[in-house]
């Protein structure tokens, strides 16, 4: 037995539930349009990597981008805190880095006029509204763990006192191909702390064409500041008031419960391809995500094809395909887009 379709007539026959604050999806709009236009000026291409990316800071949430080396990752992360005008710092993950490295860690201080000494918090870089933690998966798993309380309850414990991090709070991370020497695969708990898992592929032949230009002598535009850490939050407030329709939850629990190859809800590719399903924080990041979606698009509602577009990168991460699936030839990515199809009713279900 299998998941029951979804209809995508019969979703869009519901009355979608709008939003009334106009305005406030208008300037998220808007501001989503001005950062894409300003990292125009700096990254060639990339539309899809950068909407996810928004759409992660727009959610409160965290992004691992994922690409061989030389596809200008750390660039674009680096040109988006230049856009938002907030504090940033770039941690090079290597392996002999440890987690007093990036938490900070407490000195004895000597004060110069009174002689007294006393401990001294030095905070480490993730004090910082964005953190590019680039090339994460190069070191070990003992600091790739340091980093989980900082994600996930933004906040870092060091000599017994817990200290908050800066709000707002983004971890944008990278990681280079595991079957590269020297790497280190994330445990599957700080995995699913990423909201969005992102492919960066190479570009296009005229994209190319565009960077060896841009690197090699013409004259690059700066770009200029659009947002700021208020107005990134008024956003994230936004994005959680954006309304949601119950046959919009339906869809994305639908798409969830259709991986898990054990259960009885699973998609007949589930079965033969995955070893492991999505968990509840899919089911969750489908919704944000969506939302964010409808609203950086100018929409007063959140519709199913808003969880359809960004249901590949909220979900590649959290499952996991089989000794069958590898050995022909199939990806997480391919048995995602069978199930979305088959879950919006625009294949059958076998």
């Amino acid at each position: 037995m299998t998941s029951p379709s979804l209809s995508s007539d019969t979703a869009l026959s519901d009355d979608p539930v709008a939003f009334d604050d106009v305005q406030a999806v208008e300037f998220a709009k808007t501001a989503y349009l001005d950062v894409k236009r300003e990292l125009a000026k700096v990254i060639v291409g990339q539309a899809d990597v950068v909407e996810e990316i928004l759409i992660a800071i727009f959610t409160r949430s965290h992004a691992l981008l994922v690409g061989v080396p030389g596809l200008a990752k750390t660039l674009l992360i680096s040109t988006i805190a230049d856009t938002l005008q907030m504090s940033f710092k770039r941690i090079q993950f290597t392996p002999d880095l440890m987690p007093s490295d990036i938490t900070g860690t407490e000195i004895i201080y000597q004060d110069p006029l009174s002689g007294t000494k006393e401990f001294k918090f030095l905070a480490g870089p993730l004090f910082a509204n964005i953190v590019l933690a680039d090339e994460i998966n190069r070191t070990p798993p003992k600091t790739q763990a340091a980093m989980l309380e900082a994600m996930q309850e933004r906040r870092v414990t060091v000599g017994g006192v817990t200290r908050p991090l800066p709000k707002p709070f983004f971890v944008l991370a990278t990681q280079n191909p595991l079957e590269q020497e020297g790497t280190y695969p994330l445990p599957e708990a700080q995995l699913d702390r990423f909201m969005f898992l992102i492919n960066v592929d190479y570009p296009s032949v005229e994209e190319e064409l565009l960077i060896m230009k841009r690197g090699t002598g013409m004259v690059v535009e700066e770009p200029q500041p659009v947002l700021n850490a208020d107005q990134i939050v008024a956003i994230q407030e936004t994005v959680k008031k954006m309304p949601v329709a119950d046959h919009v939850y339906r869809y994305a629990e639908s798409l969830v419960r259709a991986t898990r190859p054990r259960t009885h809800e699973a998609h007949d590719i589930a079965k033969k391809f995955l070893s492991v399903g999505a968990g509840p924080r899919a089911s969750l990041g489908l919704i944000m995500a969506a939302k964010a979606h409808a609203l950086i698009n100018g929409q007063v509602y959140t519709g199913t094809h808003n969880v359809a577009a960004v249901a590949k990168s909220i979900l590649r991460h959290r499952i996991a395909i089989n000794f069958t699936a590898q050995s022909e030839g199939v990806t997480t990515d391919d048995i995602i887009a069978r199930i979305v199809a088959a879950i919006s009713g625009d294949e059958p279900i076998a």
